[in-house]
Order: C-alpha cells, then sequence, then structure tokens
C-alpha cells in the first residue's frame, strides 16, 4: 500500500507542481481569463489518465483468456513502468531548477496563439504525468499483494490528495519544503520499489515460459522472513523483498537496484567555471620619481 500511496504522491506532486506554475503565471500576468483553458486542459489529461489505466485493468481481466498471456502482458507492463520510473526520477532531478521559466516561456508562446494552446500547454503538461501514474501504479499494484484492489486505488488516491494538498500550500506560501531534498528521498524510495516491480516481470516472464528458471531459488529464508508477518507483507508489498526468490529474480532485482542508485544519490559533477577575461586595460606605466614629485599647478 506504502508503494502505490508514495506512487500517487510523486507523480501528484510533479502534476501539481507544474499546474501551480501555470496558475501563477496568469494570475500575476492579469490574465485570469485564460485559466478556464489551463483547468479544462487538466480535466481532460486526468480523465484520459484515467481511461488508460482502465484500459490496461480491462485487458489483463477481460481481453487476455489464458494466464500465459495475462503473465506476459503484466511482465511487459511492469518492465515499461521501470523505464518510465527511472526516466522520470533522473529527469526530474535535472530539470527541476529550470522547469519553471521553461513552463512561463511555453506558456506565453501558447498565450499569443490563443485559447486552444493554453488549453493544449496545460493538456500537455499534465497528461505525461497521468500516463506515468496509471502505468506504475498497475505494475507495483499487481507486483504487491492484494493486485489493483480497493486498498490499492485508495493508497494511491491519499497520495495524490496529500500532493495536491501540498501543491496547494506552496502555492499560497503556507509551508516551505526544500523540493530539492524530497524529490531526491521519494525517488530513491521509487528506485527500490522500481526494483521490486522489475522483479516482479521477471518471474512474469518465468511463468509465461519466455524466461527459464521458474524452480531455481536462489535461497529460501521464510523460516526468517515469515511472508505472513507484517513485516513480510510491508517489505513485499513496497519493495516485493521475498523469501524465497529465483536467482534470475535476485539478479535482476541487485542489477537495477544498485547502479541506478549510485548514479541517483551521486551528486551532479558541476560545470567548470569559464576563464575570466583578461583586462583589456592595459596596465598603467610606472610614474618616474621626478615627475611624481612635481607640485600640481593648482597647490
Amino acid at each position: 500500500m506504502f508503494a502505490t500511496y508514495l506512487i500517487g504522491l510523486r507523480e501528484g506532486l510533479e502534476a501539481t507542481l507544474v499546474v501551480s506554475i501555470l496558475v501563477a503565471f496568469l494570475v500575476k500576468s492579469q490574465r485570469r481569463d485564460r485559466l478556464p483553458q489551463v483547468w479544462a486542459g487538466v480535466g481532460l489529461a486526468v480523465a484520459l489518465s484515467v481511461g488508460f489505466g482502465s484500459l490496461i485493468q480491462y485487458t489483463s481481466t477481460s481481453l487476455l483468456r489464458t494466464s500465459e498471456s495475462r503473465e506476459l502482458f503484466e511482465a511487459v507492463t511492469s518492465v515499461a513502468a521501470v523505464v518510465f520510473v527511472t526516466w522520470m526520477i533522473f529527469w526530474m532531478r535535472r530539470a527541476a531548477r529550470t522547469i519553471a521559466g521553461e513552463l512561463r516561456g511555453k506558456l506565453t508562446d501558447a498565450l499569443a496563439v490563443g485559447s486552444l494552446a493554453v488549453a493544449g500547454m496545460a493538456f500537455l503538461a499534465v497528461i505525461r504525468e497521468g500516463l506515468e501514474t496509471a502505468l506504475i501504479f498497475y505494475a507495483a499494484a499487481e507486483s504487491a499483494a492484494g493486485g489493483t484492489g480497493p486498498g490499492s486505488l485508495l493508497a494511491l488516491a491519499g497520495g495524490i490528495a496529500t500532493a495536491v494538498v501540498i501543491g496547494f500550500l506552496l502555492y499560497r506560501s503556507a509551508v516551505r519544503i526544500n523540493l530539492s531534498r524530497f524529490f531526491t528521498w521519494t525517488g530513491a524510495l521509487l528506485i527500490l520499489v522500481a526494483a521490486g516491480i522489475l522483479k516482479y516481470g521477471v518471474h512474469d516472464f518465468q511463468e509465461a515460459g519466455v524466461l527459464p528458471g521458474l524452480n531455481d531459488l536462489a535461497f529460501d529464508i521464510s523460516n526468517t522472513l515469515d511472508p505472513g508477518s507484517w513485516y513480510g507483507a510491508l517489505l513485499a508489498g513496497m519493495f516485493n523483498v521475498t523469501a524465497a526468490p529465483t536467482v534470475l529474480e535476485l539478479v535482476a532485482w541487485v542489477a537495477y537496484a544498485v547502479p541506478v542508485l549510485v548514479l541517483f544519490l551521486r551528486k551532479p559533477s558541476q560545470p567548470a567555471k569559464p576563464a575570466e577575461p583578461a583586462d583589456p586595460t592595459p596596465p598603467a606605466e610606472p610614474v618616474p620619481a621626478d615627475v611624481a614629485a612635481v607640485p600640481s599647478p593648482r597647490s
């Protein structure tokens, strides 16, 4: 449940920040008349994201008849979700400092074009987050116990609601949080969630017969990590850490989590400062001692 809540919080806050930047720009620019177009674009993006999530769920439960095809579908969506998560966290870390200026510039261009351009600008700014949320939520919920049931939906909705509240308070300047630190911590947690999703996808590929080694266990610590315990369920639900993974599952989890975490937590290198240009004015010639000793005519 916490994994789906974290997905809703992280993705929801990104979308909320984007919308807040657009709204604040219009308000400060005395263009409140364009706010309905922004909300129309946001509403359309949310509706399509919900429809996309429903389509994924319907495809898995109704269109695919055999268990092998369902396992293969879940495996493919899991790998796609991992790709989106990885791209999203690195993109947000790189673009966090410049996203506000870029959005304002694009919105300025859209205002010059017309209402449809403003609505399209808001739509494109939100639809990416919405489609990512739908795909990642489905993969994370399927990899955890319970699947995409009411509990997972409530956890996702709770994360999005929390993000909306935080975004509104930031817009009103009621709270001050270190967004860079927030995205770093949530990004690190999402990397571990993505590693669990990838592990689940490998397991689905094995069950579908695409990958071998379904019965080759790396280890079995069921006596120590009881799957029925609260901590066993917590680890399985958040990061898909199980007591008896296969060799390929363990290899996939470690091969993804370790290098991606190292790259993400490593501080980006600062660009080298350009060398200061040489002073174009030539140095003053030294004044001879006899000239310097001559008193001024006005003295």
